[in-house]
């Protein structure tokens, strides 16, 4: 029975923001329109005449459109909530990164496999500070790691998020503190590819709205503070035959790693540095990878080894997953995710050879020398420079992420930091 009078569209954007609008529900099924030139915007909502954004022709709509079947209970009262496609002229958007992943989705389906996704997010939360123009770590005195109750979530906050999740069938696995404080790991269940996105995709902006109704900031930024360490957006992949078997699994191999799973592994590896800019997109994304930060940083991988990029689960079986562990929380997850997916994909396609397993903790040294590139103006060319990936996750979002990242870095490089001025201004 439908419970609500309204409907909330939502699409991601190139920037991985939730863009939408609110439709009657004797509306809904018009879907929705939306400047297609939207995609030319920046953090600093500043255009860039990005390929694919028809900025300077005319600044056309786009028709978000969704099955009404697939419209969901959302979180506020009396409305529904649903992911919508995006087109242009009947034609999907170029750019867009939820069909990005659909295509990556269908690339897998061609081998006879399909793609099963389980999303792992870290995030901290903020307060106000007293003077109201900065935001703090919040106050979470009895903190510690798999911390749960009130020493780690003093007024509940974490409680509601797992309430209203369960509400709208955001399907919550695990909620607990993280290592630093005040961070928590918010894990979701695993799912066929496109469904497992988008229920992390209206997770992580539910449980924003949640913390902004308490007057607090729960980020999702790779390393929003300095003092302590990053969190990461762990993509978690296994694939399945027509008769639901895990193929990653092989009960005869020594490690219980099939050939199909030591090619995806290899494939993720092959294009590490390449990966990089559309899983850590930020400037900020690349103060949190590096050496001994548990991050997916060495282009290398083990078994139940947290220091690695690619980390094999110990479970056997139908759990055998391989863990991606570059992302941070403020890529765009369709895209994060595909571009995963996709360079599985030519690994088992190319039938490339997996190096030997890491042997080394990661902390102060590891076997594998190749690693992320070391600033997102690095990993900008490092991409540019894989064109097996670009032509997998899709030329022309490629083409206008690189546009609009570039835009992005000449935004930084040419801004004076506090830092600069307290480092250098006393002496010159």
């Amino acid at each position: 029975m439908v419970d609500y009078d309204r409907i909330r569209v939502l699409w991601p954007d190139h920037l991985g923001l939730a863009r939408g609008k609110y439709l009657p529900i004797r509306f809904a099924e018009r879907g929705a329109y939306h400047c297609l030139s939207l995609f030319s915007l920046g953090y600093d909502r500043e255009m860039v005449p990005a390929p694919g954004t028809k900025m300077l022709e005319g600044l056309p709509d786009l028709h978000a459109t969704f099955p009404m079947d697939e419209v969901r209970s959302g979180w506020e009262p009396n409305t529904g909530v649903v992911v919508a496609d995006i087109s242009h002229q009947d034609e999907p958007v170029a750019m867009s990164s939820r069909h990005a992943l659909r295509r990556a989705v269908a690339d897998w389906e061609a081998l006879g496999y399909t793609a099963k996704v389980g999303i792992e997010l870290e995030a901290f939360i903020l307060q106000r500070s007293d003077d109201g123009n900065s935001w703090v770590p919040w106050e979470t005195p009895g903190g510690y790691v798999y911390g749960t109750g009130t020493a780690v979530d003093p007024i509940g906050v974490l409680d509601e998020i797992m309430r209203e999740a369960e509400d709208a069938g955001l399907p919550v696995e695990s909620i607990n503190s993280e290592y630093d404080i005040p961070q928590f790991e918010l894990t979701l269940h695993y799912d066929d590819a496109l469904r497992a996105v988008d229920d992390a995709f209206l997770f992580k902006v539910m449980a924003r709205e949640i913390a902004h109704r308490h007057g607090l900031l729960l980020t999702f930024l790779g390393k929003p503070l300095g003092d302590r360490g990053g969190s990461g957006l762990h993509i978690n992949v296994s694939l399945a035959d027509g008769e639901g078997n895990n193929v990653l699994n092989d009960a005869d191999a020594d490690d219980g790693l099939s050939t199909v799973a030591r090619q995806a592994i290899a494939g993720m590896l092959e294009h590490h540095e390449g990966m990089a800019a559309l899983l850590a997109p930020t400037v900020n994304a690349y103060k949190r990878l590096g050496p001994g930060t548990l991050t997916g940083y060495w282009a290398n991988w083990a078994h139940d080894h947290r220091g690695v990029t690619v980390r094999v689960s110990p479970e056997r079986g139908p759990g055998l997953r391989l863990e991606h562990r570059m992302a941070d929380g403020a890529a765009n997850i369709y895209t994060a995710t595909a571009t995963v997916l996709q360079a599985a994909r030519l690994g088992v396609e190319k039938e490339l050879d997996l190096q030997p397993a890491e042997t080394q903790d990661c902390l102060f040294g590891a076997d594998e020398q190749r690693h992320t590139p070391d600033s997102l103006r690095l990993a900008l060319d490092a991409l540019e420079a894989d064109d097996e990936l670009i032509d997998a996750v899709g030329r022309p979002l490629v083409d206008h992420f690189v546009v609009i990242k570039r835009a992005e870095w000449e935004r930084f490089t040419s801004h004076v930091t506090d830092w600069e001025l307290n480092e250098y201004l006393p002496f010159h």
